[in-house]
């Protein structure tokens, strides 16, 4: 003879089935938002590393995302909130990618050299936007930013007890020994190797350092 049927067993599994399922489809749908959005940064990102802002057209980071222009804007709102959050992710993986020890000089220029060989010619683009762009503009501020906070934490043993105009006229030039202006002009403008440069700009911070040492 069967078992009676418990229908409340059956209806607290079927709740917790359905529960289940419902979180799962869920995740699945957040995931691929996520995924969705990534997307379209990476993108953007591709397309302003080459291109000014203004030649950066949504259509253009819609085909290249695979997406609708419409899908883009439900996820950013707009063109300049889809650009600044596309910056703002580049600057967090900078800030991973610059990351360099205090204690050895040599091996800092190089993770600075890296940066530069990877991301140095769009810095640059965007740096010449500025006087005409204020969302570039509002982008360099930020690079320039990280760039002296950069120095100031690398060169932390160097700085040792200056302050005042000492302490500011000393990041200053470690700042210009160590900018991207400075690699453009070696690497690009004369053409020299990426080692070349390197060792250049490790001779400019040293005398820097040197002189103040003295």
């Amino acid at each position: 003879m069967s078992s009676p049927i418990d229908a409340k067993y059956i209806f607290v599994s079927l709740s917790i089935n359905m529960k289940a399922t419902r979180s799962y489809v869920m995740t699945a749908r957040a995931e691929a938002v996520a995924e969705t959005r990534e997307r379209i940064l990476r993108a953007a990102l591709r397309r302003t590393d080459r291109l000014p802002l203004f030649a950066v057209s949504l259509a253009d980071i819609a085909s290249d995302a695979g997406v609708s222009v419409q899908t883009l804007l439900r996820q950013f709102g707009s063109r300049d909130a889809l650009v600044d959050a596309g910056i703002e992710l580049a600057l967090g993986e900078v800030t991973e990618e610059r990351h360099a020890p205090r204690d050895d000089l040599p091996r800092a220029m190089s993770v600075l050299l890296d940066h530069y060989e990877s991301r140095g010619d769009s810095a640059i683009l965007m740096l010449g936007q500025e006087p005409t762009d204020p969302q570039a503009a509002r982008i360099t501020d930020q690079g320039r930013a990280m760039h002296r906070a950069w120095v100031e934490d690398v060169f932390t043993p160097q700085l040792g007890d200056l302050t005042g105009s000492e302490r500011e006229e000393m990041i200053d030039m470690l700042v210009i020994a160590t900018d991207a202006y400075t690699w453009k002009i070696l690497r690009r403008d004369r053409g020299l190797s990426r080692k070349v440069v390197e060792r250049r700009m490790l001779r400019l911070v040293e005398s820097v350092l040197t002189e103040w040492a003295s």
